[in-house]
């Protein structure tokens, strides 16, 4: 055999080389126990070194279609064979790179690699006669390709160091970014809250930057084991770079990868793995970070740096509460909620210094309390323990974004103390710029005091942080509702059905748009296809009522308000909902008078006296300028 031939069917690399004719796989010249699928893999990965092969390739390759077998356990047992054979590793590879949900990579230094004519399969693959011995009359062919082939070496080494070396990075421009689920590859549905937490530990801390743009955790939750492609999950987020990786939790090691992503060429910028003790978990999360905030050169101010460098260990059985209690907080029923609350006491019981424990039993109790939320507490039993909550994790850390806007919708809702809302609102977002909920809240506090534009462009950026979530999108509708825009509110809530068919608020607030507009039958259609979807839901059962009143349907509005009644006895309920039915029937005493009880609970519905449309009949009532001057809006 001839030395070009060598050169053509051996590849090398490091102390190895595979030896293509020969099927085989040697280390420092010895023959290693080696072959089949996992040599084939070897191969594929070694015609592109550097490059993705992705799993799609490797399972055409290697595994014909018209083959039955589990793809996924015998891609990651060949995979496994090869890594022990080349005593590599996954989590700190020197040869074989694993991406997650998308392929493999081959990192290794090559020497040489395989000419595209020669590429056969390993186990078996015969070359031609002509492609093992090209003959003496085709030596000076040779010859003339060799010394090419020198001059283009040559040349390209000189571009890659004045490339690298001499000029500038050139890394591409990246101002936003979409975190996406990370991959549990315990494969443990058990394990499915540690991942979702350390996704949501990931976006909280990219959040921080403010020159950033970072989408909020309900819009990418919805690619959750998604296999769309990424430039098209990318364009969907409107966003330059997507982060991906993988996480596993073992007897107290966590380890997670995460990989940068081009967005619009699917281009590999930077992946990394990284293993600690899950007492050091809240330094690994800031660590990663701080890792990606380098790789797309964005600047953090001091204050960001700060955060991201001063976390603490924690109690490893806290934290792991602290990430469940998180999990079912997010799921927003009076349940899952309920659940939320147990886990949040039992972290604080293992460390009472747990400041985002503390945030999160405030979350939890705001809800509890609130009317646009879960309601099924009085104001005055939830809202003192929300603040209370708050104010015990601000101070414990003062830098906790969401406990400053857990406190600050409480000091909106329940204090009515406009003044010190705002500042808690802007305390928030400066610690946290890309955190949708707090724009989302604090256009509320906007919108209540009748500063419609400002309201306005922070319903926009929550919007624009997390444009998949059905509540940002019904509240643009809800924020067109209150300035009386009814039509662009019926545009936008269409838009957001368009996101989730099934979502009971978006037909709630057509509803009450409809009416505005006289259209009753429609009115109804609405109103009762969002009963149906929101079982349970006391206030949109009043605010049918209400449209049964203004529609002349007395009769049925009376009968909502006297079950209503009955029901007060066993559970709360609002007072203001009662007063609108009131409102609607034309009976104002009787509406003052369940207006006075609603400012004696504190109802959170009070606080949108000054634009609500269903009040416009009692406005010019002395009663209801007194209600307002006491209420505080400004």
């Amino acid at each position: 055999m001839g030395k070009g031939s060598q050169s053509r069917e051996v590849v090398r690399f490091g102390v190895f080389e595979l030896d293509v004719r020969a099927g085989e796989l040697r280390k420092q010249g010895l023959r290693l126990s080696i072959q089949g699928r996992p040599l084939q893999a070897l191969a594929a990965l070694l015609e592109k070194p550097g490059n993705v092969v992705t799993r799609e390739e490797l399972r055409n390759r290697i595994w014909p279609a018209d083959t039955f077998v589990d793809f996924d356990h015998n891609l990651h047992n060949a995979i496994a064979r090869l890594r022990e054979a080349l005593g590599d590793s996954s989590e700190t590879p020197r040869f074989i790179e694993t991406l997650p949900r998308r392929g493999y990579r081959f990192i290794g230094q090559v020497e040489n690699s395989f000419a595209a004519a020669d590429r056969r399969r390993v186990a078996g693959g015969e070359l031609s006669n002509e492609a093992i011995d090209p003959g003496p009359s085709r030596g000076r062919v040779i010859v003339a390709a060799a010394a090419l082939f020198l001059v283009v070496l040559v040349t390209t080494a000189v571009w890659v160091f004045y490339r690298y070396y001499v000029l500038p990075p050139q890394n591409p421009q990246i101002h936003s970014l979409a975190v996406l689920p990370l991959e549990n590859l315990s494969r443990d549905p058990n394990q499915d809250f540690f991942a979702e937490g350390m996704t949501d530990a990931l976006i909280n801390d990219l959040a921080q930057i403010g020159n950033l743009r970072v989408i909020s955790r309900t819009s990418i939750m919805q690619f959750r084991n998604t296999r769309r492609p990424l430039p098209e999950i990318a364009r969907v987020l409107n966003v330059d770079a997507i982060v991906e990786g993988s996480v596993v939790w073992s007897n107290d090691r966590v380890r997670i990868t995460v990989e940068l992503i081009q967005a619009n060429s699917d281009k590999h910028l930077w992946a990394q793995s990284y293993e600690r003790n899950l007492t050091d978990i809240l330094k690994l999360q800031d660590e990663v970070s701080r890792a990606i905030a380098g790789e797309i050169q964005v600047s953090l101010t001091p204050d960001v740096n700060q955060r991201l460098s001063s976390s603490k260990q924690v109690d490893a059985e806290a934290y792991q509460l602290y990430m469940k209690g998180r999990y079912f907080w997010v799921r927003r029923t009076e349940e899952s909620v309920n659940r939320a609350i147990s886990y949040f006491q039992q972290t604080i019981e293992k460390d009472q210094n747990y400041a985002a424990a503390h945030s999160g039993l405030a979350d939890c109790y705001s809800s509890l309390g609130f009317s646009f939320d879960i309601g099924s507490l009085p104001p005055q039993e939830a809202q003192p323990k929300a603040i209370a909550e708050a104010n015990k994790a601000l101070q414990l850390d003062d830098s906790l974004a969401e406990a400053h806007n857990s406190l600050a919708y409480t000091k909106l809702n329940y204090d009515w103390d406009w003044a010190g809302s705002e500042e808690q609102f802007r305390r928030s977002l400066k610690l946290n710029p890309n955190y949708a909920n707090a724009h989302h809240w604090y256009a509320h506090l906007l919108l209540s005091a009748g500063r419609f534009d400002e309201a306005l462009a922070e319903s926009n950026r929550a919007l624009e942080l997390d444009q998949l979530s059905p509540i940002m999108n019904v509240h643009l509708g809800w924020h067109y509702y209150f300035t009386r825009q009814y039509d662009r509110a019926l545009e936008q809530l269409n838009k957001t059905l368009e996101l989730d068919p099934n979502y009971g608020l978006a037909y709630w607030y057509r509803g009450l748009a409809y009416e505005q507009k006289h259209m009753y039958p429609e009115a109804l259609r609405e109103m009762a296809h969002g009963k149906e979807l929101l079982k349970g839901n006391i206030v949109i059962e009043s605010d049918i009522a209400r449209l049964y009143a203004v529609s002349g349907n007395r009769a049925q509005a009376e009968m909502v308000i006297t079950n209503l009644k009955r029901l007060s006895r066993r559970k709360y309920v609002n007072s203001f909902e009662i007063a609108i039915i009131y409102v609607g029937l034309g009976q104002k005493d009787e509406a003052f008078g369940w207006l006075e009880n609603a400012y004696r609970e504190r109802s959170d519905l009070l606080v949108y006296l000054k634009v609500d449309p269903r009040l416009d009949s009692i406005r010019s009532d002395t009663r209801f300028v007194d209600l307002v001057r006491r209420v505080g809006i400004p």
